[in-house]
């Protein structure tokens, strides 16, 4: 019988997300990119709110291109503002223009954006062991220090906290419960 951290519910949604993608090191520019948009796009709501929304962000957001994001000018924006099947907050939609043109600074700079984000857990994956889901941080050093150096490279909606769950997606750690039957497969990761 296959389990399943707590948090998967029995959601098909969020057991697919669960099943396939969180947890799992993720190295692909794009991708990174869009889930650090889309854990920005979080903030204040629920995860499970942004998975429903996830595709009509991709559709609205060029396929998460940050080149085609960082042109976005005044009329898209008021597009996006439109955008019902998006998260119609202005300053988080800012922040998505805003991201996407600093991203491309640190591509530039570091090579790719992979090279850059995965610095903070020196290049590979952090393998905890939770027990219990209460166990699991909201945040720890690392995401701290990676909230901070976004910051300071002109990130918004980065926070610790934010950071840690990009970090949880991203598999840049394993937060699967130790009873979860993907914590082995991503310890193989």
């Amino acid at each position: 019988m296959t389990k399943r951290c707590e948090w998967a519910g029995n959601d098909p949604l969020m057991v697919a997300y669960h099943d396939h993608e969180w947890g799992r090191p993720l190295h692909d520019d794009r991708r990174l990119f869009e889930f650090l948009i889309l854990e920005g796009a979080q903030a204040g709501l629920s995860w499970m709110t942004i998975l429903k929304k996830r595709e009509n962000f991709r559709r609205a957001l060029d396929g998460f291109d940050p080149v085609r994001m960082a042109a976005y000018k005044a009329e898209k924006i008021r597009l996006l503002l439109q955008d019902k099947g998006i998260i119609r907050n202005r300053l988080k939609i800012q922040a998505c223009i805003t991201n996407a043109r600093t991203f491309l600074a640190v591509q530039t700079k570091f090579g790719s954006f992979d090279a850059y984000i995965w610095q903070f857990v020196n290049h590979k994956p952090v393998r905890n062991s939770w027990k219990r889901p209460g166990d699991i941080p909201t945040l720890t050093p690392a995401s701290e220090s990676m909230s901070k150096d976004l910051k300071k490279r002109g990130f918004r909606f980065v926070g610790p906290t934010i950071c840690y769950a990009f970090m949880q997606a991203t598999g840049m750690v394993n937060d699967h419960t130790t009873d979860c039957s993907w914590h082995r497969n991503c310890m193989k990761s």
